[in-house]
């Protein structure tokens, strides 16, 4: 019986449908796909404008032939109430909604049709595809957070039981709860891994530390596929050498769909088929292939609610072999909220600045894992976990290879934790600014 499936119908979301739909837009030709795209951009705008009171006033001056006339919506247009952003006939009754995770600091509801989440679904079981994954039969040992709240723990759970897979919690990543992870990879024929990127890459150092390699331990497991979190290419190296397993990067939004996901050539291919991405200079105007920018993103199926040229407040580069039926994800840079201020005025990337630090810092094996917070312009704090205290050669060196990357008169501090705190959902967020 093919209960994922079944699941998904029991809800409304009509999946056999999403899987034909999708199919037919992949089998166009690249003109055919390129009509499709526009007319579907199109489509979406149209009515929206016509169905859609939160939309209209926001789109006063859009020109549906004009596609730089179409304005460009933040997070922060939609914190108000779910309820005067849905489309006429949608209710909270007839959608489905959920709550992004805040990681941006402008957390909201919001809502999609369950035509749209359908294709959602189709979308990603296609690309698990790739990697010889079907959500029906393989089994899924997934890392992710869990509502504590007992409604949301159970609810989870259930959801996890008819998703065929069982949840490793996030929270803890002590050497116990590593030994029970390795005990249950040993009785159950798990074919991925899923979740969040910081603890698998714990996981993976733990079997590094007892020379096990995960493969020999789960000969059923097939790959290994990481989100939500930056996934540094030593880490991916670490990964792939003690899984024995490909690991694959995924790069998606609750609220929009699968944005993009690596394929068997090790490219972030961008989701084409339902999604369209732009990525934009500070002026809202489109930049060329190669180009660093913010990633601005068209749901092309939502008619319960409109994410037409979203800012998911992400920055990232389309490569310069992009085409608009398969455009490639150069890199993602980081969140734009993610940024360091320093005193001379300079700024950089947070992320930059975390890579530096690790590349120090974890070369010895004896930190595992650590996160940046900026304190004032001039003061970072570096929060980490580890079996011993840092030497004082260590800290030096760290500082003055900071100051070497970023500027001179950088104040760094270091505090040891038991454990770094993580969000509700689960997630490790590298750098913090609290300016």
């Amino acid at each position: 019986m093919r209960i994922f499936d079944l699941s998904l119908k029991l809800n409304g979301f009509n999946i056999d449908k999403a899987r034909a739909a999708l199919a037919d837009i992949q089998a166009k030709t690249d003109a055919e796909f390129e009509t499709y795209i526009n007319a579907q951009k199109k489509r979406i705008i149209s009515y929206h404008l016509e169905h859609n009171s939160f939309y209209k006033a926001l789109g006063k001056t859009v020109d549906v032939n004009d596609w730089n006339s179409v304005p460009i919506i933040t997070k922060k247009h939609l914190q108000q109430p779910l309820e005067q952003r849905l489309s006429d006939g949608f209710t909270p009754r007839n959608v489905y909604i959920n709550k992004t995770s805040g990681s941006s600091g402008d957390p909201f509801i919001f809502a999609k049709d369950k035509w749209c989440h359908a294709l959602t679904w189709a979308e990603i079981m296609n690309r698990f595809g790739w990697y010889g994954i079907d959500f029906n039969s393989s089994k899924q040992a997934r890392f992710y957070g869990i509502p504590l709240d007992k409604k949301g723990y159970y609810k989870e759970r259930l959801k996890d039981y008819f998703g065929n897979r069982f949840r490793f919690s996030v929270f803890d990543l002590s050497d116990a709860a590593f030994d029970e992870t390795i005990a249950k990879f040993k009785t159950d024929t798990f074919e991925f891994i899923n979740g969040y990127t910081s603890p698998i890459v714990q996981f993976a150092k733990y079997l590094k530390q007892k020379d096990l390699l995960l493969k020999t331990i789960c000969p059923s497991l097939k790959v290994c596929i990481v989100t939500s979190e930056m996934l540094f290419d030593d880490d991916k190296a670490l990964m792939e050498k003690q899984f024995g397993v490909p690991v694959v990067n995924e790069y998606g939004a609750s609220e929009l769909d699968l944005i993009a996901f690596q394929n068997q050539k090790d490219e972030w291919q961008v989701n084409s088929e339902t999604l369209f991405v732009e990525i934009l200079d500070d002026n809202g105007s489109v930049l060329p292939y190669g180009e660093e920018g913010r990633i601005v993103i068209t749901s092309l199926y939502n008619k319960a609610h409109p994410f037409i040229r979203y800012d998911i407040g992400d920055v990232g580069i389309l490569s310069e072999a992009s085409t608009s039926r398969k455009p490639i994800l150069k890199q993602l840079i980081g969140r734009t909220n993610d940024i360091v201020q320093l005193p001379s005025g300079k700024k950089a990337a947070g992320l930059t600045f975390y890579y530096i630090t690790k590349s120090v810092i974890e070369n010895d094996g004896k930190v595992s894992e650590f996160v940046i917070e900026q304190l004032a312009l001039d003061h970072f704090k570096i929060k980490f976990v580890s079996r011993d205290e840092l030497s004082s050669k260590k800290e030096t060196l760290i500082t003055s290879e900071i100051e070497r990357y970023l500027e001179s008169g950088i104040r760094v501090s270091f505090e040891r934790l038991d454990q770094l705190k993580r969000t509700k959902s689960g997630k490790l967020k590298q750098f913090v600014s609290k300016l």
